[in-house]
């Protein structure tokens, strides 16, 4: 079944994307449809493009700037800073305050961040520049995708939609590891300038696309809890990310993880009280977004901290080239390429459940051939590239089964806050794992052939893939409710020819 096959009816928003005239039973994807999807698909790429090309070229970097490993650091945190940080905030502000209008001003504020830092000659501008651009994508990343979920009703249209949308991700990530590598070698200001032209041009398509839509009416604003959860999801982001390098057990960690507990219990007990809180508690207590947002912790948490070991490994260890480390780890990234198109009908016709148990399973068997058959020095074709390909299976079978199963049956109005909490989950739960995976890694040293002291790290990892395995296993095992594909409603209801 091709999206020209598919026809929207009933949907007063799909109405308003649908060709002029057409009746309610049928209205075919229109090219404004697809317009719509590009913009959103266009952003995806971009977060997954600056991220990767970013981490190639810090060597570059430090050497013109001056930088220390430790400044350097804060180059990659202090983007994942703002951008975990603020996540549920910039999903739950879409729902608000309007989903186009906080789409098209963060993407602004991304573009001119990026241009900004292109220019800077200062570490610390440059710095303040990657926290903007985390916090700009805080409030594109979900509301993006709050954005597809409302425009494109639940059902096989939605999961069609999901599974273009995974592969842009895919590729923005795989065409950035490669791309850093080419542009690094020109200069590394070229990998913060080619995002803005892109960013403009989706500012451009987005403005004159995406339809208007209307603010949530939740009965008033709750300051109180914007202030707490904003201040506490950004200390705790802080405490992971600087941990490391501080100590886990350092006064300041210890005191920044007793002032972010008591933010975020503040929070708690502030959205409990309200009757119309910023953040409602009870999509917390919905067993499949639970599920949703636990599988893309385990599938980011281990999926970012094995390509950190391995960047590690092969660079440091082996005398790698950033390029030839791209090439190599490329796989992953074709296998999510070509086969997310898929995904969409598969989810139509099994539901999101066994996908998810595919997910875990294709990773966990990727972390644990790459440890049964590593030995001393890991050879590329026996351990290295069947393991990536396995990894590209995990995240190609995960990515869109988990956007589906976190943002399922919830109403259009708490939307931003579904898709903020998953990704919020993914970025704070991977940056967490990755934390870790860095503390048990700290005997390994540049120049390290042996692939012995990594192997700590690469145990974490697998334990984090089996754990997220059984908790989408056991459920699936004792028939779980509402993991089934659903119809849907007779309002969204999809005819097919």
């Amino acid at each position: 079944m091709s999206p020209t096959d598919e026809t929207l009816a009933g949907s007063s928003r799909a109405n308003s994307l649908a060709s002029p005239g057409a009746s309610a039973a049928t209205q075919h994807w229109t090219p404004r449809l697809w317009g719509v999807l590009g913009v959103l698909c266009l952003v995806l790429f971009l977060d997954g493009l600056d991220v990767s090309m970013v981490g190639v070229a810090l060597p570059s970097i430090g050497h013109e700037l001056g930088l220390s490993a430790t400044s350097l650091q804060w180059i990659v945190n202090g983007y994942v800073l703002g951008y975990g940080g603020l996540m549920m905030l910039g999903g739950r502000t879409a729902d608000l305050l309007g989903r186009r209008r906080v789409f098209l001003i963060a993407l602004a504020v991304f573009a001119a961040a990026s241009l900004l830092g292109g220019l800077v000659d200062s570490g610390g501008l440059l710095i303040a520049t990657r926290f903007i651009k985390g916090l700009a994508a805080a409030f594109t990343a979900p509301t993006a995708l709050s954005i597809l979920t409302t425009t494109f009703p639940e059902g096989p249209a939605r999961n069609r939609a999901l599974s273009v949308f995974s592969v842009f991700g895919a590729s923005g990530y795989s065409s950035g590891l490669i791309l850093g590598g080419l542009l690094t070698s020109v200069g590394w200001r070229w990998t913060f300038l080619i995002p803005v032209p892109l960013a403009v041009l989706a500012l451009i398509a987005g403005y004159f696309l995406i339809p208007r839509d209307r603010p949530a009416d939740t009965g008033g604003h709750d300051l109180a809890g914007a202030v707490t959860l904003s201040g506490g999801m950004l200390l705790a982001v802080y405490t992971v990310v600087s941990a490391p390098e501080r100590g886990w057990t350092a006064p300041l960690t210890i005191g920044s993880i007793v002032l972010a507990a008591i933010l975020l219990i503040t929070f708690v007990i502030v959205e409990k009280r309200l009757e119309h809180p910023l953040v409602r508690l009870g999509i917390l207590r919905v067993p499949t977004v639970v599920r949703a947002n636990i599988s893309i912790i385990a599938l980011m948490g281990s999926y970012m901290s094995f390509q950190f070991v391995m960047t590690l490994y092969l660079q440091d260890g082996l005398g790698w080239s950033a390029l030839r480390m791209a090439l190599g780890l490329l796989p992953a990234g074709l296998v999510v390429a070509f086969g997310s198109p898929f995904m969409g009908r598969l989810i139509n016709r099994y539901g999101t459940a066994p996908f998810l148990v595919a997910s875990m399973t294709s990773l966990s068997l990727g972390y644990v051939w790459f440890l049964a058959t590593a030995g001393t020095t890991p050879g590329y074709a026996l351990t290295i590239l069947p393991t990536m390909l396995l990894l590209g299976g995990g995240f190609g079978f995960g990515f869109s089964a988990i956007m589906a199963q976190a943002t399922e049956g919830i109403d259009d109005s708490e939307q931003g806050l579904a898709s903020g909490l998953v990704q919020t989950s993914g970025q704070v739960g991977a940056a967490f794992i990755l934390a870790v995976v860095t503390a048990v890694t700290t005997g390994a040293t540049a120049g390290d052939t042996d692939i012995g002291p990594f192997r700590p790290g690469v145990n974490v990892v697998t334990g984090v893939a089996i754990a997220g395995l059984l908790i989408n296993l056991i459920p699936l095992l004792l028939g779980p409710r509402g993991n089934a594909p659903k119809p849907p409603t007779p309002n969204r209801q999809l005819v097919h020819h």
